[in-house]
């Protein structure tokens, strides 16, 4: 097994650098998740309130609380003590971007052949953790790859 830690002198960043990064993504992974629950449901219900947050992200309403303001300070959300969460502008478009990079993941798992339980599973992890150049491949790919699948319903070419 290797050591996480940098030898000193070595060159390469420490340890705590990738630490940090790890921590800064996992917090915009949480953020993009949390913009686009709150976008569904208000979508699905009109207004979105901590409870739903809660029974959705299967989390507590302490949780939901503390990540909620969090994504308040960041700008993202706002919120009134014992009212519903609404997206500010940068929130909606936190929620697009996110809802655009999960369909495209979407696309290309199931341009693959990957089952769609397991595909729409599988797309809710990566669309975090992936660069935009992949994802754009993703996307080619798969556009590529649904306009070349045979035809499975209709006529067939040359029946009367």
């Amino acid at each position: 097994m290797g050591s996480t830690r940098a030898k000193a002198g070595s060159g390469s960043a420490p340890a705590s650098d990738g630490f940090r990064k790890v921590r800064r993504d996992h917090a915009r992974e949480t953020a993009e998740d949390y913009v686009e629950a709150i976008a569904s449901i208000v979508h699905a219900r009109g207004m979105c309130r901590v409870a739903d947050l809660a029974r959705l992200m299967r989390v507590s309403h302490v949780t939901v609380v503390k990540t909620v303001d969090r994504l308040v300070a960041a700008g993202l959300v706002r919120k009134e003590p014992y009212g519903p969460a609404t997206l500010t502008p940068a929130g909606v478009r936190l929620a697009r971007a996110a809802r655009v990079r999960h369909e495209r993941v979407l696309a290309f798992l199931r341009s693959i052949g990957v089952p769609e339980p397991v595909a729409r599973r599988d797309a809710e992890g990566l669309e975090h953790h992936v660069s935009p150049e992949t994802i754009s491949a993703m996307a080619r790919f798969a556009g590529r790859a649904a306009s070349v699948e045979p035809r499975t319903h209709g006529p067939r070419a040359g029946a009367p």
